[in-house]
């Protein structure tokens, strides 16, 4: 009798992870690709500033970055700091961003935003390079 409960409740338990599973896959059928299409989405911005941007502009440029999670609600984390790297490699990059989203979703909001749009036109008088890369968090 125990061995035909506890093979009930594997069962039971079985069927209910199969369901969690099929409903997860509905809502991203992607998850069991190699690289999924949803879930956190990190962006991650790199900027080289002009020679001669002076060093308040450069931060004005950072906290309005940095404020940019006040007016946008689709970021759920950010952090930013800058590189210090001894490895030589940086190109002359300096600063680095990190913005997290829960979903491409949340990217698709952010990108168009009023106050992302008015933080790229403070920044773009001053930006020699950016390098941009967005990835799902596996």
């Amino acid at each position: 009798m125990i061995r035909g409960i506890a093979g009930a409740t594997i069962f039971t338990l079985c069927t209910a992870l199969l369901l969690v599973l099929s409903a997860e896959a509905a809502e991203c059928p992607q998850k069991a690709a190699a690289t999924p299409a949803c879930g956190k989405l990190r962006h991650v911005v790199v900027f080289k500033f002009k020679d001669g941007t002076p060093p308040e502009k450069v931060q004005e440029i950072a906290d309005a970055f940095a404020a940019l999670p006040e007016k946008i609600d689709s970021i759920v984390d950010f952090e930013w700091g800058l590189n210090n790297s001894p490895e030589g490699h940086d190109q002359g990059f300096t600063h680095v961003f990190l913005v997290t989203f829960d979903d491409a979703a949340g990217r698709e909001k952010y990108l168009p935003h009023p106050a992302h749009k008015a933080f790229v036109n403070l920044l773009r008088p001053h930006l020699e390079k950016v390098f941009v890369v967005d990835y799902f968090v596996k």
